[in-house]
């Protein structure tokens, strides 16, 4: 592909024509198996119209895939998803989807690519809808376990499993989608940082390393109920203040081996104000992109839970939600993505990616890597979300030319 036809100046006219389309005061109108979200879509299909000699289906997740044919069957891929949060930005997702666009528009310009380049759009990225994030990828990457979903439901009782047969999905046959992983060689993906990193720095665009590494529990802490106006202070077994305690050691866990960690959600039982709290359940999110810090951060924490619960005279007790290891992403990959970003920016910088995204099931895979965007504020899925749009020529110019690179070098295998 000629770096010289990739217009980053279509990326940022497609974007904006998409958010006049299905944007507006209130934010993002995207959500996943809804009719805003089919309009987005439908954009998609029409820009794709466009392009002479591209092909598009729908697989058996709801997956969009687009195809332009090269000299070779092989493939480079890429992609992101149009879904959105409620409420969201105009950027998250589909900038990868725009940039993979104007991929294979300025692809069809030159004449017959060496190899064959697709664009996907995965179905429901977010999980915003049912709570299952990356749930296209996941079915197309082959770890997603269809009975555990099934069932799931949205605030309205809408199962998943009939949101989806309404847009023309059979959840059984969602596994069928992997078949079209036979060709693809590579996978690259564009999409904003989500995180205030690159901007803090005062860069534009960063090359990733893969995806970190989530540890996420349940923590129970359980105690003694007891009335709020007779029980002294020092003969509570209070569980609110042994996970608060708590909460300020999984802080200094985090800080200490350079990852993250969150208490998302704390529930007290009674849970009234005339009470002390005999239970409280907390919700515990851990990342690292190292598996092993990963691995002492979890035991620290869990050191750091018994002492606070000892502390307050309670015991405390743990049930894992969900795990994903860290996922990195391929070194011949990144190393063309740190070029690009250098030959349009002149600075190098590799960061982790501490939000999941498609790009991590694909590498379970595929060779893959990403390339950020810098955020403004480092703020994501929320209406404040922005990145200047100088930042997102350049981000898209060297999203055009790692992809180049990789479209040669599979076209030459």
């Amino acid at each position: 592909m000629s770096t010289a036809a990739y217009a980053p100046a279509n990326v940022v006219r497609d974007l904006q024509e998409l958010n006049a389309l299905t944007g507006g005061p209130d934010g993002a109108r995207r959500l996943a198996w809804t009719e805003d979200w089919v309009k987005a879509r439908d954009f998609l299909r029409a820009k794709l119209d466009e392009i002479p000699g591209v092909t598009y289906e729908m697989d058996e997740c709801g997956n969009i895939w687009a195809t332009l044919p090269g000299a070779r069957p092989e493939a480079v891929t890429v992609g992101s998803h149009v879904d959105a949060v409620p409420r969201g930005g105009w950027l998250d997702g589909v900038l990868g989807v725009m940039a993979g666009l104007e991929v294979l528009r300025s692809a069809a310009a030159a004449g017959t690519p060496p190899c064959t380049i697709k664009l996907v759009d995965w179905a429901d990225e977010e999980g915003a809808r049912f709570g299952r994030s990356l749930l296209g990828s996941s079915a197309f990457a082959g770890t997603l376990e269809i009975e555990d979903v099934r069932e799931f439901t949205d605030k309205d009782g809408i199962r998943l499993d009939d949101a989806l047969k309404a847009m023309g999905v059979d959840l059984a046959q969602a596994h069928l989608a992997k078949r079209r992983i036979e060709d693809v060689k590579a996978y690259l993906e564009l999409h904003i940082e989500q995180g205030p990193v690159l901007e803090s720095e005062g860069l534009a665009v960063g090359a990733v390393l893969g995806t970190v590494g989530v540890e996420r529990y349940t923590v129970t802490f359980r105690g003694q109920a007891a009335h709020a106006g007779s029980t002294p202070m020092l003969q509570r077994k209070d569980t609110f203040s042994a996970a608060a305690r708590f909460a300020l050691l999984l802080r200094d866990v985090a800080i200490r081996h350079e990852g993250v960690s969150t208490i998302g959600n704390a529930n007290c039982t009674p849970g009234v104000v005339t009470a002390v709290p005999g239970v409280t359940e907390i919700l515990v999110d851990q990342r690292h992109i190292d598996a092993d810090t990963l691995a002492a951060m979890n035991a620290d924490a869990r050191v750091a839970a018994q002492q606070a619960a000892e502390e307050f005279g309670c015991t405390v007790e743990w049930e894992q939600l969900w795990r994903i290891p860290p996922i990195p992403f391929d070194p011949a990959l990144i190393e063309d993505a740190r070029a690009a970003v250098r030959e349009v920016t002149g600075t190098d910088r590799a960061l982790p990616s501490g939000p999941l995204h498609d790009a991590a099931e694909m590498a379970r895979m595929v060779p893959t890597v990403m390339l950020f965007a810098s955020s403004i504020n480092g703020l994501s899925h929320c209406i404040e979300e922005d990145t200047p749009e100088e930042h997102l020529l350049l981000a898209a110019e060297a999203f055009g030319i790692a992809v180049g690179r990789a479209i040669e070098r599979v076209g030459k295998a």
